[in-house]
């Protein structure tokens, strides 16, 4: 299930689709349109009563509402039906991260102050190519990349935390294991243990881009690669939510229209010298309106999940550029200005 906050953002965006004032007046009428249990509608208003979110109650309820008004949307018309996903995977192959589903039709996608965009497996996303069904391993990244560097790093780790009991290698680590490793570890590495984590920063970072270049090679992926990592549909979808720096009322296109909008030059990845495994990329694009080249810039973190030790690594994508400047994310151009979530 999704936190408070996730759930009042979606939620709060999908009543301002139905032509009631404000938020409260909503919540007294709870919409038959609006498909929830009747236990995540006491707990909406719960929410609602105590305040505590009320910046976010009134941003995403303002983004509803732009929808509700835009031409590119309901435009003005209320909806019959509006679906929420309550944090489950659509099955099937999409990118596209859908949050709401209005009347069959209109996908709508809830993002709040964050760049990441995916945390994907390691090999999920380097071999896989971000499919969401593949015959990519699942053992260990770190392992598999940087098998010395990895044993060199835990080996430190374990004697200067005096778990001798532990598994000398650490690909026989249970789960229960793990966790000792990792609160025996607290909030850094050893000082005898941080050369290993350098050295295992540099070997991850190094042989995921290589393999991450050269399956996309191979595949001949470059350009769907691209879209996937903009987050490009199959079908065009909404995307209403706020960033750190300004709100985000977009239309996302489909690869169809995106394609006569820009064109796709290049996919650069390159390993990065950070303070974790991390793999950069960007992609080149052409403004066919402009006549102008353009790049987006982001960045791959290969990190354990949950602390040190705690998970085998996952690999967490985030934009670098901002949401609203991506190609193909066209504005909606109505609805008032959206409160902000920060001061």
């Amino acid at each position: 299930m999704p936190d408070d906050r996730t759930t009042v953002t979606e939620l709060a965006t999908a009543l301002g689709m139905f032509p009631y004032p404000d938020v409260r007046t909503a919540l007294t009428h709870r919409p038959d349109g609006l498909a929830i249990a009747g236990a995540t509608w006491s707990r909406l208003t719960e929410l609602h009563g105590a305040g505590a979110l009320a910046d976010e109650f009134a941003t995403a309820f303002a983004n509803g509402r732009a929808f509700f008004e835009a031409p590119d949307a309901l435009r003005g018309r209320r909806p019959r039906l509006v679906e929420w996903t309550g944090g489950r995977r659509p099955p099937g192959d999409e990118v596209a991260p859908v949050d709401l589903r209005i009347d069959h039709v209109y996908l709508v996608s809830c993002k709040y102050l964050s760049r990441n965009i995916a945390n994907p497996s390691p090999a999920r996303l380097f071999e896989g190519l971000l499919a969401t069904a593949g015959d990519w391993e699942q053992t260990d990244w770190y392992l598999r990349t940087a098998p010395d560097e990895y044993r060199a790093l835990y080996g430190a780790c374990r004697s200067a935390t005096g778990l001798d009991d532990l598994p000398d290698d650490p690909g026989s680590l249970t789960p229960v294991d793990r966790r000792r490793l990792r609160v025996a570890l607290g909030r850094s590495y050893p000082a005898d243990a941080q050369k290993y984590y350098g050295e295992l920063c540099a070997r991850v970072s190094v042989d995921s881009a290589r393999r991450w270049r050269d399956n996309v090679a191979r595949q001949r992926a470059q350009e769907r690669q691209a879209w996937r990592l903009l987050r490009i549909g199959n079908a065009t979808y909404f995307l209403l939510g706020a960033d750190a720096k300004r709100s985000l009322r977009l239309r996302v296109a489909s690869p169809w229209d995106w394609r006569q909008a820009f064109e796709f030059l290049d996919l650069d990845i390159r390993p990065a010298q950070a303070g974790q495994p991390q793999v950069d990329w960007s992609v080149s694009y052409w403004d066919r309106a402009t006549a102008r080249q353009g790049v987006v810039e982001g960045h791959v973190e290969v990190r354990w999940s949950h602390g040190r030790f705690a998970q085998p690594p996952e690999a967490k994508i985030y934009l670098d550029t901002a949401t609203d400047e991506i190609p193909g994310y066209f504005a909606l151009s109505t609805g008032d200005d959206q409160p902000r979530l920060w001061d």
